[in-house]
């Protein structure tokens, strides 16, 4: 991890506030590469970095992605490209800081999600089970490594779009806002 928590394994230039991800970010690899790609995705948005990076080439066309990749939108969205598919078109075009996040309270987790406008959903986790897991999956982990509970905690993440589960791994998606807009009230 650097200064700022942003996992190891994605190779960037930081130069002040802005991230440049060196290779294209596979995110329809799936499995490990994705997870990784997508926490080091959260955690720039956690801190309110400037992130620039591209996707390798069609890669989430035609299903390649062994998930959805709607459920990334509220993630910093890759630059644009000659060729790019409709769905990464889109990404950007929707894109919006603080689409969803996370808060901690004492003994709770409270999440806004708000990427499927205009609807919006806040989840309140509370269990400390459901609350562990939450917490394990802030890094990329193999679903394997995951306790036969925390991997019911993972079921119920992952069917409120929560955690992202791609190829035998596993992510938590909600960042922690660390930086807030001014005004805050504009998310």
């Amino acid at each position: 991890m650097t200064g700022l928590g942003l996992p190891e394994g994605v190779t960037h230039r930081t130069t002040g506030r802005r991230i440049d991800v060196a290779e294209p970010l596979r995110l329809g690899a799936g499995g490990r590469q994705t997870a990784v790609a997508v926490q080091f995705l959260r955690e720039c948005q956690s801190h309110g970095l400037d992130t620039h990076w591209r996707t390798a080439d069609n890669e989430t066309a035609d299903g390649k992605a062994t998930y959805d990749v709607r459920i990334l939108r509220h993630l910093p969205p890759p630059a644009e490209h000659p060729g790019e598919t409709s769905e990464l078109t889109d990404w950007r075009a929707g894109y919006a800081y603080g689409m969803c996040y996370h808060r901690r309270g004492p003994d709770f987790v409270s999440v806004m999600d708000r990427r499927n406008r205009p609807a919006s959903a806040r989840f309140t986790l509370d269990h400390p089970d459901l609350i562990a897991a939450f917490d394990t999956l802030q890094a990329a982990t193999p679903v394997d490594a995951l306790s036969s509970v925390h991997r019911e905690a993972l079921d119920l993440l992952a069917a409120e779009r929560l955690a992202l589960v791609t190829d035998g791994w596993a992510v938590a998606l909600p960042p922690r806002l660390r930086r807030w807009p001014v005004p805050c009230t504009g998310i």
